[in-house]
């Protein structure tokens, strides 16, 4: 690592948030570039840096800076530039001038010590001597909290979240209780907390760091799906973790309980958010399952709403068997029904005819799906448009800082969905918060039909809430059965039943969209996959090469997608002078990539572009699994531009290119949701509790037309024989049942 230092002549770019910052230093008498974040730093500051010089692929050497510290000019000349750089608000370069010029080397003294003599200089009056000595005042204290963090090896990014959040409290924070940055700061968890912790000397059994340690251990498991763990569970990790014997860590639970932070019931420990998350929701499903209209269950009723519903399917050309027919009955009665089945078992064609009997009543009907991709084949099977759960509780735009762990939406309690039914599609992948969320924003009286296959994985956030509330049996449900989809015809319909029932099926290749290329080594796989993307796929299921998705269960490995997307960005989207690239560690983002955000960002902006590129709709929130193309890099804004669907456009600043992943190759959990013309399933060995029933089902459910299985044929076979899945902690169907107690 070198060290340089100067003075900074000019800043070409710095993001605001971050203080991710692309500037000319001016040392030695030459003029060096450098970048790193640098938030506060102003042009006529003196720096020295810490870092390494690089060579960038467009803009040629640089020097990447890891760390710095600001140092006041020593000398006049030093000085006059600095306050005539624009960073003292209302001191220009001729006003500099007059005030060094007036106090020469001590004009810092003065301004610190003795800032009513500014008003001697000509031009400064008392209240903007006042104004001068106050932006001086902060912009030191910035610099000195800086210095302060540095020596416990923070960077400079996170030491200014630290600044902005605590102010000059952070001193004091720092020294009696660092834990609290990981409740309070997005972005410093337990570990970064502990490491800090121990250089300022808290010892190992702290109550904070037990505290903090039994957090981290709960926010883990959350991380995991559970919304609680076991108490000896619970023990156990937090031992491991903090390194200090169970009996001092057991009194800080009934600690945390008491300050109302954890609930334990019976041997289930919860952080209270989750806990009221699960029975908040228990409570509304009771409130919204009520019958909708008591005539209706008159016998003379019963058969005018059976004729009726005959009628309107005779009329749209369907043919609905008796437990499709007995669905739409139920949902006709009851405030709140569950819908579920396999693939091609008429989810779909169900859920229409519901549409066309309620909108024949004059209803509001609402549509909505946890994803984007989810919604738009929402809206393309039925006609009607979907949207997000998110973009329909209407995601609010003002949110708080960025350390807000809860999300704030427009519709709640207080402004609830104007809709007399709404209808949610694929609910497996709907975490208790979120469901949480829009049953907050629900009326009793508006009738809540839930859709998904409870065979599928379970959510990527917490909580198994299609699962519970299904096991629960509290709630009127049909479970679709009879295959009805491309009957006879659909190889990847068939065998996902098969699957699903732990049936073995045939690896013959007769089928018309089912394949299985019998290949046992990771590099002929390699070539396989890109020749069936490249060329055979595409025409055979009427899609470009970007509509392939390959499907994996693993991130690491040789057919991890880690390893599977350098592989096939080199040959899906080569270089080429006409496409501009950024180089962002180990990972190359070109223009033309396929890439996936891949965790929830609520303060994330889109917007969609008419053809004149007028904006003609805006909104926030880019969400875990939404996945694009990158169609613009700008390294003079350090900034990328990604297109997902509907057109949205999001610009992101390269500091947060950590969010955005490649994703010719996705992990079958992050493919929930969507459908793709064809799926590629590299499959050779890896983890049991990966290679399960579940997991081969929900990847072969992911395909339209074509499912291409590369790979061990001995794999699938045990995959479909193991049915361990990984279990969650969860307790939404025990509070429904409690409540169906009393």
């Amino acid at each position: 690592m070198e060290t340089i230092n100067g003075y900074v002549e000019h800043i070409i770019f710095q993001n605001s948030e971050n203080g991710y910052t692309v500037m000319n230093l001016m040392t030695d008498g030459e003029e060096c570039t450098c970048v790193g974040m640098c938030k506060g730093l102003s042009e006529g500051e003196n720096i020295v840096a810490q870092g390494d010089y690089v060579e960038h692929p467009v803009y040629g050497a640089q020097f990447k800076i890891n760390s710095y510290k600001t140092v006041a000019p020593t000398d006049s000349a030093s000085m006059e530039r600095y306050l005539g750089s624009g960073a003292v608000k209302g001191v220009g370069a001729a006003l500099a001038a007059r005030i060094v010029k007036k106090f020469g080397d001590d004009t810092f003294r003065i301004i610190e010590e003795e800032p009513e003599r500014l008003a001697e200089v000509k031009g400064i009056s008392e209240r903007k001597a006042r104004e001068i000595a106050v932006q001086m005042e902060e912009k030191k204290d910035l610099r000195e909290a800086l210095v302060f963090l540095q020596q416990y090896g923070i960077s400079n990014t996170l030491a200014v979240k630290i600044y902005d959040t605590y102010g000059m409290e952070l001193y004091g924070i720092m020294k009696e209780n660092p834990y609290r940055l990981a409740e309070d700061i997005s972005g410093i968890g337990f570990k970064i907390a502990d490491e800090i912790a121990g250089k300022i000397g808290i010892h190992t059994d702290s109550d904070y760091r037990i505290r903090s340690g039994l957090f981290y251990t709960l926010l883990q498991a959350v991380g995991e799906g559970h919304c609680y763990l076991p108490m000896n569970t619970l023990l156990e990790r937090a031992h491991i973790l903090l390194n200090v014997d169970t009996a001092h860590i057991r009194p800080q639970i009934d600690n945390l309980v008491m300050d109302k932070k954890l609930i334990v019931k019976g041997e289930a420990v919860f952080a209270a958010v989750y806990y009221y998350a699960e029975l908040n929701c228990a409570r509304m499903l009771h409130e919204l399952d009520v019958p909708m209209d008591e005539a209706d269950y008159l016998p003379s009723q019963e058969t005018v709403i059976r004729k009726r519903v005959e009628r309107l399917a005779k009329e749209a050309g369907m043919e609905l068997d008796d437990l499709q027919q007995e669905a739409v009955l139920q949902s006709i009665h009851n405030g709140l029904f569950v819908l579920s089945g396999g693939p091609g078992t008429g989810k779909t064609t169900t859920i229409n005819m519901m549409i066309r009997y309620f909108e024949a009543e004059g209803l509001d009907i609402f549509l909505g799906a946890p994803t984007g991709r989810a919604a738009k084949r929402m809206t393309e099977a039925t006609g009607f448009e979907a949207r997000t759960i998110h973009r329909m509780l209407e995601l609010n735009s003002a949110l708080s800082d960025e350390t807000a762990k809860k999300v704030s939406f427009e519709r709640n309690e207080e402004n609830p969905l104007e809709a007399d039914v709404i209808i949610i599609d694929e609910m497996s992948m709907v975490d208790i918060q979120l469901f949480q969320a829009l049953l907050r924003a629900i009326l009793p009286g508006t009738r809540l039909i839930l859709v998904g296959d409870v065979d599928q994985l379970p959510s990527v956030g917490p909580g198994q809430v299609l699962r519970d509330i299904m096991n629960s049996k509290a709630f009127p449900m049909v479970i679709l059965q009879k295959i009805f989809r491309q009957a006879g015809e659909s190889d990847i319909v068939v065998n996902a039943h098969k699957i699903n029932k732990g049936e073995q099926i045939s690896f013959s290749n007769k089928s018309r969209d089912f394949f299985h290329l019998e290949r046992n080594d990771a590099n002929v796989i390699y070539k396989h996959m890109i020749q069936l993307i490249q060329e055979k796929l595409p025409p055979y299921v009427n899609a470009t090469p970007y509509d392939i998705q390959v499907l994996t269960p693993m991130r690491k490995g040789s057919l991890g997608c880690e390893t599977l997307n350098p592989i096939l960005q080199r040959y899906l989207n080569p270089p080429d002078d006409r496409k501009r690239e950024y180089v962002n560690g180990e990972s190359i983002y070109r223009e033309g990539d396929k890439v996936m955000q891949v965790k929830n960002n609520y303060q994330l902006e889109w917007e969609v572009l008419s053809r004149y590129n007028i904006p003609i709709d805006k909104g926030m929130g880019v969400f875990n699994g939404d996945m694009g193309r990158i169609v613009e890099i700008n390294e003079n804004a350090a900034n990328l531009v990604v297109e997902y669907d509907e057109h949205k456009r999001v610009t992101y600043p390269f500091a947060l290119l950590e969010e955005l992943e490649l994703s010719y190759a996705i992990t079958i959990h992050k493919s929930q949701g969507s459908e793709y013309p064809a799926v590629i399933l590299p499959l050779l060995s890896g983890p049991r509790m990966l290679f399960n029933r579940n997991l081969l089902y929900t990847g072969i459910t992911r395909a339209k037309n074509c499912v291409t299985i590369l790979g061990s044929s001995d794999t699938v076979r045990g995959m479909i024989d193991n049915v361990n899945e990984n279990s969650r902690h969860t307790a939404l169907a025990q509070r429904i049942a409690e409540l169906c107690e009393r």
